[in-house]
């Protein structure tokens, strides 16, 4: 998988067409506007304007057209004041995401304004219309209230664009599920249909005789190539016996091929289904850790809420991380995150070879499973997760915090890293249970609290920072 393209956003552009015998060329006018502002942020994403929308013929007509481009979402823009009722129909109905963004020409009202200035300058009023429309029609959307030529508008549309493009991936999203959830573990549990109806994804249950059957089909020039990559990638160990590198490379070319011929944008296992199966030698936590740095969602123990997260933060942000809590360090004030030995190497250290090591496990009854080795480069990053409350009720947990840049852990035979929330460990935590989050979460380096608040926005679910 390649990194997410950039958004496809409309622009609905709604005025009033009783303007025109006011202010003759108004609508040519307020098009060039539109136009300037599509282009405006032509760098984050790919807008398309194609005319203003005077009345509700064209607003319905507009929206079709936008709808049939194939697009990630609509942004609409008051040009004018126009009456919410003419619109609301067709938005209600709009299948995309929804971005009400609150501009207008001009950041400033000066002393040579004239009435036509008003009226070029006057989406303000029509856009409290459209909200009020829109609310009441129970359509989410979100807002957006900046001058239009600022970096922080850019900013914050941005974020609202991947947000939008995330949930219309989410729309057509599969998730292969290999063998069963672990037993006993109540914070994975899920209902597909409900997830399928509320967030989108598909959850397929694959056999674990398809993922061998395709291995036995792999190719020993594939084998190859992938230790090759590998090579090139990491510090592979001299005690990493070719034997089991190799099964490891043909696990991940038979994981891989599945999940291409499937169309799956992730993917999720248990240790114990393999473990117990009999006819496999390894876990794939390598296959698992390279298909999330190629841009998969992944979820161990069979946990397909966190990997349809993970899916989420590899289309919202990139390169999402699956993640774990494993202990508390209170001199640091942070929380060790980690897990058995997957984990995406794409946000590993800068300054730090990524270690591929022969890992004795004793979980899963397996012959050893290569692993990955490598600590997160420090700096900002972020924590979500996604919390299945009743029926189709879900909230979304994120919370801010820092990669603490700390020395190597020599026996620690997995990715690690020392996480400080923001707020603090101790009431980051005590939030993150009350809030009913799990162990499995998503991890992304960076701030991204505010994408992860726009998602949660579109998909009109309960949105929770700590």
């Amino acid at each position: 998988m390649s990194a997410p393209a950039r958004p496809r956003i409309g622009l609905l552009g709604i005025m009033h067409e009783l303007y025109d015998d006011m202010l003759p060329g108004i609508s040519e006018r307020q098009a060039t506007y539109a136009a300037e502002v599509a282009a405006r942020l032509a760098p984050v994403a790919e807008v398309t304007f194609l005319r203003p929308a005077r009345n509700q013929a064209d607003v319905e007509a507009l929206v079709r057209e936008l709808v049939a481009r194939d697009l990630d979402g609509i942004m609409i823009v008051m040009l004018t004041y126009s009456p919410a009722l003419r619109s609301v129909r067709a938005l209600s109905q709009c299948p995309l995401p929804l971005l009400l963004a609150n501009i207008q020409p001009e950041p400033s009202v000066t002393a040579k304004w004239d009435m036509g200035d008003l009226t070029y300058n006057q989406g303000i009023h029509g856009a409290q219309d459209q909200s009020n429309a829109l609310l009441r029609a129970g359509v989410p959307y979100s807002i957006i209230t900046e001058d239009w030529t600022s970096e922080e508008f850019l900013r914050r549309f941005e974020s609202w664009a991947r947000a939008a493009q995330t949930v219309t991936t989410l729309k057509s999203t599969r998730i292969a599920l290999f063998g069963y959830p672990m037993n006993g573990m109540g914070d994975i549990l899920s209902d597909p249909t409900a997830m399928l109806r509320r967030i989108g994804p598909l959850v397929v249950n694959r056999s674990l005789g398809d993922l061998h059957a395709r291995m036995e089909a792999v190719g020993g020039s594939e084998v190859e190539a992938v230790l090759e990559e590998h090579s090139r990638r990491f510090a592979v160990a001299p005690g990493l016996a070719r034997e089991r590198h190799a099964y490891a490379a043909r696990m991940e070319v038979a994981f891989r091929s599945l999940l291409v011929e499937g169309g799956y944008g992730g993917f999720c296992m248990h240790f114990e289904s393999l473990g117990r199966d009999g006819r496999f030698r390894q876990l794939p936590l390598l296959a698992a850790s390279d298909l999330m740095a190629d841009g998969y969602g992944y979820g161990a123990e069979g946990d397909t809420n966190t990997c349809i997260l993970m899916c989420a933060g590899q289309s919202l942000v990139g390169d999402a991380h699956f993640s774990e809590m494993y202990a508390m360090d209170y001199q640091l004030d942070s929380v060790l995150i980690s897990h058995m030995g997957e984990g995406n190497w794409r946000i590993a250290r800068r300054d730090r070879p990524i270690r591929l090591i022969d890992r004795e496990l004793g979980i899963g009854g397996l012959d050893n499973p290569p692993t990955t080795v490598f600590s997160a480069q420090p700096g900002p990053a972020t924590t979500a997760a996604l919390v299945p409350l009743k029926g189709e009720i879900y909230r979304l947990v994120a919370g801010r915090g820092t990669v603490l840049d700390t020395p190597e852990l020599p026996k620690l035979e997995m990715p690690y890293f020392h996480f400080r929330p923001a707020s603090g460990m101790r009431p980051f935590l005590d939030g993150w249970l009350r809030q009913g989050a799990g162990h499995h979460f998503v991890t992304n380096l960076g701030d991204q609290v505010e994408r992860w608040r726009a998602l949660a926005e579109l998909l009109d679910i309960e949105f929770v920072e700590i």
